[in-house]
């Protein structure tokens, strides 16, 4: 049994991922040193590797990704017939939601115009800013990062709701929840309005130019999931001509999003570079060390895995590994 693990692991992580199946030859590389060659030879692959690398990979019995999307990987063709994909859900709750938050407030509180202001030795006031507490949150995608943000905008004293792809049973940090359908009658009740779903056809340009007429004018959109979500040029004009007040995007369409696009420069906005996941909190990498290290112990034993993925819906299934 090969494993090639292609995450940067301490020498304890080594050491408790590989007294989970110490029979096993471990192969430690970087994702960007990786090749074709070594992915094919892989029995298990620890870490995200490059799709078209996994094409034809016969002996992968199992893809533990070290991210919570999985773009690219639930094509038809990519993971062989009766192999595993699973991804790093609960890994990333902590680190995009406290990223979310950041931008909310840089929006609310006009703190990019300030920097802006400051970097022009510009003695200026911009005017009334808004309050998280009071508001409305709108949460679109109730998972980890959703559901970590939700949790932060209740205990500031946001009223929030929930959507959700299936009910299932109301957290306490959410006031009310919702299923997708609910979307248009709730959009016009939020004040904030966050969005954290996967990449899929059914998400695609899910925000476009009717859903932010029935927004607000004072509201404010994050994204954080993924930037097909969002038709740039809607949003672009929905900032340009104040139908919506702001937009807080570490994810966009395209990407990298050229140096001249006029989102770049649409009023309210405020962007990042898909940077507030991965592993720049440190703490997230630990997580998904510890993600994989146990769903090792579950393979090996024959157990259920942690967050096998659906590959029709790209979500996390209760399928079963069996034995």
């Amino acid at each position: 049994m090969r494993i090639l693990v292609v995450i940067p692991l301490n020498e304890n992580e080594k050491e408790r991922l590989q007294a989970k199946m110490p029979e096993a030859e471990y192969i430690y590389i970087s994702s960007e040193e990786v090749t074709c060659q070594l992915v094919k030879s892989a029995d298990i692959i620890i870490g995200n590797v490059p799709s078209e690398y996994v094409k034809e990979s016969n002996k992968l019995k199992w893809l533990q990704l070290n991210s919570a999307g999985t773009d690219g990987y639930c094509e038809p063709g990519v993971i062989p017939e009766g192999a595993y994909l699973t991804n790093a859900t609960g890994a990333y709750g902590l680190a995009i939601s406290e990223h979310m938050l950041g931008m909310l407030l840089e929006i609310k509180k006009k703190l990019n115009l300030y920097y802006i202001n400051q970097k022009k030795h510009l003695w200026k006031d911009e005017g009334n800013v808004t309050s998280i507490e009071g508001s409305t949150t709108l949460v679109v995608g109730l998972g980890n990062i959703g559901g970590d943000f939700a949790r932060k905008m209740k205990a500031l004293g946001s009223y929030t709701i929930g959507i959700k792809r299936t009910k299932g049973q109301k957290p306490e940090y959410i006031d009310e929840l919702y299923k997708m359908e609910a979307l248009d009658e709730l959009l016009p009740k939020a004040d904030i309005v966050a969005l954290s779903l996967p990449g899929t056809k059914d998400t695609y340009h899910l925000f476009n130019k009717d859903k932010f007429n029935l927004m607000r004018k004072d509201a404010i959109i994050l994204n954080v999931g993924r930037g097909s979500c969002i038709c740039t040029e809607d949003l672009c004009y929905a900032l340009e001509n104040r139908i919506i007040s702001g937009a807080g995007l570490d994810v966009t369409e395209p990407e990298p999003l050229p140096s001249d696009h006029r989102l770049w420069d649409a009023p309210g906005v405020v962007i990042t570079p898909h940077i507030s996941g991965f592993f720049h909190l440190p703490e997230t990498l630990r997580r998904i060390a510890n993600i994989s290290i146990e769903n090792l112990e579950h393979f090996k034993k024959g157990d259920q895995l942690k967050n096998i993925i659906d590959f029709k819906t790209g979500y996390r299934t209760n399928r079963e590994l069996k034995k």
